[in-house]
């Protein structure tokens, strides 16, 4: 990751000040993330980061992916409820979601709200 938010920086033409100073943290934070330490931005920051500097979020923090920010893929990800995905299974129903249209994503999010509804009554009776 370390490599990846250098990189990032440098394409967008930024010095690890002037990032810092736009993700409103120390210079030596920027520092630290670029560095062979295993100092890692939070999720808030890696964020912060993926929209100052114009990369894809999955690429910054991943490596998965073109570094490229596809404008219709960007989405206002809330830090508090974003992970990182380790899961194979996850990671291919992850992007299968991704792949359809935004109609079939809602039903696939009301499929799933009902089976957490019946597993939650399961538990309970």
């Amino acid at each position: 990751m370390q490599e990846r938010i250098r990189r990032a920086r440098r394409k967008a033409g930024l010095s690890q000040a002037a990032l810092a100073e736009l993700v409103k943290v120390q210079r030596s934070a920027v520092s630290n993330w670029e560095s062979a330490t295993q100092v890692l931005p939070t999720m808030q920051n890696l964020v912060a980061i993926a929209r100052t500097c114009r990369v894809s979020i999955e690429w910054l923090g991943t490596g998965r992916g073109g570094m490229a920010l596809d404008p219709e893929a960007q989405a206002d990800i809330p830090a508090a409820d974003a992970e990182l995905v380790d899961a194979h299974e996850e990671r291919e129903l992850l992007a299968a979601y991704r792949n359809l249209p935004r109609r079939s994503q809602h039903l696939v999010m009301e499929l799933t709200q009902a089976l957490q509804a019946g597993r939650r009554k399961t538990k309970s009776a």
